[in-house]
C-alpha cells in the first residue's frame, strides 16, 4: 500500500513538475519576443554550419569555406531557412521545426562522415535507395564515435534546449491555411530546386555551385571540395534526377525500325564446333585489384613487398593467360560489375545507376545464364551474404538461375576469414556443384571475403589488412586450380575482381597516392585469369586485352564456338569498333549510338534484338498456355 502511495506521489510530482515547466515556457513565450525572433533566425545559420563543421572537422576549416566561397554558404542558409520557415508553419512550434530539421541534417551529415572515412565515397541522393539495406551497411562501415562529433552534437543539443526554453511559437489567431500555405510552399520550393532544371540550374548559377558533370568518384569529391556537403547533396541529387535514362525518340516511333538496322546480317553459324560443352564458372572476386600497377609509388611509401601478396595469383595465371579488363565502378556498386557481366551490356547506355539490377522491368530477362540454359547447360549462381542486399533474391530469380545459393544455402562447410564467409568455401561449393551437375554448368559466384572493413587481420594497416586477404584469396584460388585440373569434366575458370576496394578516405592508400581525377585510370583497369583444365586457344582473349567488362560473355561464347545471334554477333562486332565504353573510366567520351539502343531494348524495351528467351519457354505459363497467377 505504501509503495502505491508512494509511486501515486511520484507520478503527481512529475505532473506538477511538467505543469509548471509548461507554463514556464509559456511565459517565456510572451515575455522575450525579441530573444525568439533572434533565436529563429539563427538556427537556419546555425545547423549549416554544424552539418558543414561535421565533415570540416576544424571551426578553421569553416572559416576558410566561409570567405572562399560565401555564396555557397548563402545558398545553404536560405535553403535550410525555407525548410525552417516551412516547418514553424505547419507546427507553429519553433522547438519542433528545428527539431525535425536538426535531426534530418545532422543524420545526413554523420551518414556522409562515416560513408566517406569509410570508402572514399562521399553521400549522394541516389545512396537512399540502401536504407532498406541498413544493418548490412552498418557491417561494412568504420563507424567511430569521436570526441569532436560528441561535442557538435551536444552543441547541437544545447541550441534545441534553448530554442526549447524560450519557446517561439506562432500565435494561435493565426488561422490554419494561413500557415499551411505557405509552409507547404516553402517546403516544395526547395524539393523544385533539386528536381526541376529550369529552376535548379539559374538557382545554381546565381549562388556559384560547381555543376560541372561527375564522370568518376573522383570528380565528385573535387566537386564536392568546392560545394560542401549541403550544396553537393543537393547539386548531385538534381545531377542523377536529371540524368535519368528516357525512351529514345525512334525507338518510342518504332523500336523494330530502330533496333533492326543495328543486327548484324551476316552471323556465323557455330554449335560448339569443337565438340566440347565446357563448364563456365565466373568467378567475380569482392574487391579483388592488383596493386602491383602502384608497386614504384608505394614503395616509397615503405610497402616495399607487395609482390609476395600476390603469389598465388601468380600461380594460378601459369595454367592459363591474364590480362586486363576495365570494371564500371571503383570502391562500391558490386553490381555495377555483376551486371554488366551477367548482361553483356554496359551500364554507361543506362546512365550509370549506382544499381542498374532496380532500373529491369518485372519480367523474365535476357541475360547472358539464359544463353547457356538454352543450350542445354545447368545455371547457378552464388553469393556468400544476405539474399536480401540489393534485393537480389527476388531480382535475380528472374536471371535464368536454376541454383541460387546465399549464405544460409551452403551444401559444403562453412568457414569465415575475417568477418566474412571464407572464399574457399565458395571454390569448394563450385566443386560439388560441378560433381552434382549430369549437364554443363554455367556458374557465377560473386564472393566476399575481401569486403571490408579491414580492421580484424592483425595490423592496425589497413591496407596490409587488405593485402593479407587478397594473399588467402588467391592461395586457395591456386589450390582450386591444382585441384580441377584433375577434374574429368572440361572446365573454364575465369577470375577479376568487380572493382578497387573501399578504402579510407582522407587517411588512405588512394589519398597517399595522390591519385585525383587525372590519373585513376588504373583504378578502373581490372586483372583477371583465363583458365582451362584443357586444351582451348584463348588468343580471342589476348587479342583484346583492355576491352570493357560487358564484352566479357561475348569472349567467352566466341572462344567456345557457342551459337550465335545477330545480337551476340553484333556486339562481338561492336567490340572491334568501341573496345571501352566506359563513363568512368573514359569521362570524355561521346555516346554509342547502337549500344545505348541495344542496351535499351533489352532492359527498358521491347526486347527486338534477339535473345535466348526466344528459345526458351516462359516460366511463368502454365502448360495450357495461360500464365499462372501465383508467380513473382
Amino acid at each position: 500500500m505504501k509503495s502505491i502511495t508512494a509511486k501515486g506521489t511520484r507520478l503527481a510530482s512529475i505532473r506538477a513538475w511538467g505543469c509548471a515547466l509548461s507554463e514556464r515556457r509559456s511565459y517565456n513565450t510572451q515575455r522575450y519576443p525579441m530573444t525568439n525572433r533572434l533565436l529563429l533566425l539563427l538556427y537556419p545559420f546555425f545547423i549549416v554550419c554544424m552539418a558543414e563543421l561535421n565533415q570540416d572537422k576544424y571551426p578553421s576549416k569553416l572559416v576558410l569555406f566561409l570567405t572562399e566561397r560565401p555564396t555557397i554558404m548563402l545558398f545553404n542558409v536560405l535553403i535550410a531557412a525555407l525548410i525552417f520557415g516551412g516547418l514553424l508553419l505547419i507546427f507553429r512550434s519553433g522547438w519542433i521545426a528545428s527539431l525535425t530539421e536538426s535531426v534530418v541534417y545532422m543524420a545526413l551529415s554523420i551518414t556522409e562522415l562515416f560513408k566517406y572515412n569509410t570508402n572514399g565515397n562521399h553521400l549522394i541522393m541516389t545512396d537512399m535507395k540502401l536504407f532498406r539495406s541498413i544493418k548490412s551497411l552498418t557491417a561494412f562501415a568504420y563507424i567511430k564515435i569521436t570526441p569532436r562529433l560528441l561535442l557538435y552534437l551536444g552543441l547541437c543539443v544545447a541550441f534545441l534546449l534553448v530554442i526549447y526554453w524560450f519557446n517561439p511559437r506562432i500565435e494561435k489567431r493565426v488561422k490554419m491555411y494561413k500557415r499551411l500555405v505557405p509552409g507547404f510552399a516553402c517546403l516544395i520550393v526547395c524539393v523544385m530546386v533539386v528536381t526541376v532544371p529550369a529552376v535548379s540550374r539559374p538557382v545554381y548559377a546565381l549562388f556559384q555551385v560547381d555543376t560541372k558533370e561527375a564522370d568518376n568518384t573522383f570528380i565528385l569529391n573535387e566537386k564536392f571540395e568546392n560545394n560542401g556537403f549541403l550544396a553537393f547533396f543537393m547539386q548531385t541529387g538534381s545531377e542523377n534526377l536529371s540524368n535519368q535514362l528516357e525512351e529514345p525518340e525512334e525507338y518510342e516511333e518504332s523500336s523494330d525500325k530502330s533496333i533492326r538496322p543495328y543486327l548484324a546480317a551476316d552471323v556465323p553459324e557455330f554449335d560448339f564446333d569443337s565438340g566440347v560443352k565446357p563448364n563456365v564458372i565466373e568467378i567475380m572476386s569482392e574487391s579483388y585489384a592488383d596493386f602491383r600497377v602502384f608497386s614504384e609509388d608505394l614503395a616509397e611509401l615503405g610497402y616495399t613487398d607487395i609482390s609476395s601478396y600476390y603469389d598465388g595469383f601468380d600461380r594460378a595465371a601459369e595454367g592459363g593467360i591474364d590480362g586486363i579488363m576495365i570494371a564500371p565502378t571503383y570502391a562500391s556498386y558490386t553490381v555495377r560489375t555483376e551486371f554488366e557481366m551477367l548482361f553483356g551490356l554496359p551500364v554507361k547506355s543506362l546512365n550509370d545507376p549506382n544499381m542498374p539490377q532496380r532500373t529491369l522491368l518485372e519480367r523474365q530477362q535476357p541475360t547472358v545464364p539464359a544463353y547457356y540454359k538454352s543450350w542445354g547447360y545447368r545455371t547457378a549462381y552464388v553469393h556468400p551474404y544476405l539474399s536480401s542486399f540489393y534485393n537480389r533474391n527476388s531480382i535475380y530469380a528472374r536471371f535464368w538461375f536454376d541454383t541460387m545459393i546465399f549464405e544460409d544455402d551452403f551444401t559444403v562447410p562453412v568457414s569465415t576469414y575475417g568477418e566474412y564467409i571464407d572464399d574457399e568455401v565458395i571454390y569448394n561449393q563450385i566443386e560439388s556443384m560441378i560433381d552434382a551437375s549430369a549437364e554443363p554448368l554455367y556458374l557465377h559466384a560473386t564472393t566476399m571475403q575481401n569486403h571490408q572493413p579491414y580492421t580484424d587481420d592483425g595490423s592496425e594497416d589497413e591496407f596490409i589488412n587488405y593485402l593479407s586477404r587478397i594473399q588467402h584469396s588467391t592461395d586457395t584460388l591456386a589450390e582450386f586450380l591444382e585441384r580441377l585440373e584433375q577434374l574429368d569434366e572440361p572446365t573454364i575458370v575465369f577470375f577479376v575482381g568487380d572493382h578497387f576496394p573501399s578504402l579510407r578516405g582522407d587517411d588512405g592508400i588512394y589519398s597517399q597516392l595522390d591519385i585525383t581525377s587525372e590519373n585513376c585510370d588504373a583504378l578502373y583497369q581490372q586483372h583477371y585469369i583465363l583458365w582451362s583444365n584443357y586444351e582451348l586457344d584463348k588468343t580471342v582473349f589476348q587479342e583484346h586485352d583492355g576491352v570493357s567488362m560487358f564484352y566479357l560473355p561475348y569472349l567467352m561464347m566466341e572462344m567456345i564456338d557457342a551459337p550465335r545471334d545477330s545480337f551476340t554477333q553484333t556486339m562481338m562486332d561492336e567490340m572491334e569498333t568501341e573496345p571501352v565504353y566506359s563513363t568512368n573510366y573514359m569521362p570524355m567520351q561521346e555516346a554509342d549510338k547502337k549500344l545505348d539502343l541495344l542496351t535499351y531494348d533489352r532492359i527498358l524495351g521491347d526486347i527486338v534484338s534477339p535473345s535466348a528467351l526466344d528459345d526458351l519457354p516462359d516460366p511463368e505459363m502454365e502448360d495450357d498456355g495461360t500464365y499462372s497467377d501465383d508467380v513473382g
